[in-house]
């Protein structure tokens, strides 16, 4: 599943260049019957499998035995009860020298998995994907891209919606006038004054209108107040 993803685009250029390292475990290794089980029934009944916590607490164990993680690293489990992963939350991984992420499965893992191993827990969004495998190639994407030299310019990221607070500004480029539709003019002035108050303002009204909730956590100064009354 994670081929494709990871060998194209941003992070695909960034794994060929070195700048980041994506390694898969398949934790089936660690299983203990002949069989390779890594799942089994719930206690007490009910639908569905989940994931056993032996195979799980063996491969990370592995992984500090040879130096590939340590105590410091975040062991993340990707599950729909983890806290909401956002722009915050990308910035904070990508501080760290490295990230171990569990894909969850099934009805979900052994509790034991939750609040002995993982160190945090992280859901994309509130709905059921069939495993932690897309989550966590979008966890993969968000972070990769804030490694230094991921992103071509050092501030290639630094408008992108999220990453100040606010939605992106609206963007436009070649040709100006384009079946009567129009560019705005102060993006053609060369004023860069008067271009930057216009997307900082154009970002508030789009957030305003789209997603207000932003507004309460935004970092606003006195002028982004005006603006928005």
């Amino acid at each position: 599943m994670f081929d494709g993803p990871l060998a194209e685009g941003v992070v695909g250029r960034a794994i060929t260049s070195g700048l980041v390292s994506v390694d898969r475990h398949d934790f089936r290794r660690f299983a203990t019957d002949k069989h390779g089980s890594v799942d089994d029934y719930p206690f007490g009944g009910g639908p569905g499998m989940v994931l056993k916590p032996e195979p799980l607490f063996a491969a990370i164990d592995d992984l500090k035995a040879r130096d590939e993680i340590d105590d410091s690293t975040p062991i993340v489990l990707l599950t729909p009860q983890g806290r909401t992963f956002d722009q915050s939350v990308a910035e904070s991984l990508a501080s760290a020298d490295r990230v171990a992420l569990i894909c969850g499965r099934y009805e979900g893992v052994d509790e034991r998995v939750r609040t002995d191993l993982a160190t945090d827990e992280i859901s994309i969004g509130d709905y059921v994907l069939s495993g932690g495998e897309l989550a966590a190639m979008v966890v993969i994407d968000a972070v990769a891209r804030l490694v230094p030299g991921v992103v071509g310019s050092a501030g290639a990221i630094d408008d992108d919606s999220h990453t100040s607070g606010l939605l992106q500004f609206p963007q436009y480029t070649r040709p100006a006038s384009f079946r009567g539709l129009e560019a705005p003019e102060t993006l053609l002035s060369g004023d860069h004054a008067r271009i930057a108050e216009w997307r900082r303002r154009e970002a508030l009204k789009r957030t305003e209108a789209r997603r207000p909730d932003l507004l309460r956590s935004a970092d606003l100064s006195e002028n982004d107040r005006r603006l928005l009354d």
